[in-house]
């Protein structure tokens, strides 16, 4: 089985709220910039360490990517996550590139930051 998830059953669970986390694992400024509706950063510069805080259950849902298709980054942080004892973590392939190329909204940081107060 694939632990890939295609961008339609994504856009519909974050849609949906289903408790899923979406998190970019891209260094922070990349993230700033914009990121997917609800995603958290978790860049692989530290994953072990801040893992915890964003799922801390090991069979939370979660959902990892990068920048789009060519970068590896969500693969290893899916590796690495797996590595960890995390049992429900899949991979976006298409990333941020894929996103916007089907004309999905993204969120900048300070818009995040406002929804969460």
């Amino acid at each position: 089985m694939s632990n890939e998830i295609g961008i339609e059953e994504l856009s519909e669970r974050i849609g949906r709220g289903d408790g899923l986390v979406v998190a970019e694992v891209l260094p922070a400024p990349y993230y700033e910039a914009g990121h997917l509706p609800g995603a958290v950063n978790l860049p692989l510069d530290g994953l072990e360490k801040t893992i915890a805080r964003v799922a801390p259950g090991r069979d939370t849902p979660i959902v990892v990517y990068c920048s789009g298709p060519t970068c590896r980054n969500s693969h290893t942080a899916a590796a690495r996550l797996a590595a960890l004892g995390y049992g429900a973590v899949r991979v976006f392939a298409g990333g941020k590139a894929a996103w916007r190329d089907a004309g999905l909204a993204m969120e900048r940081a300070a818009a995040a930051a406002e929804v969460q107060r």
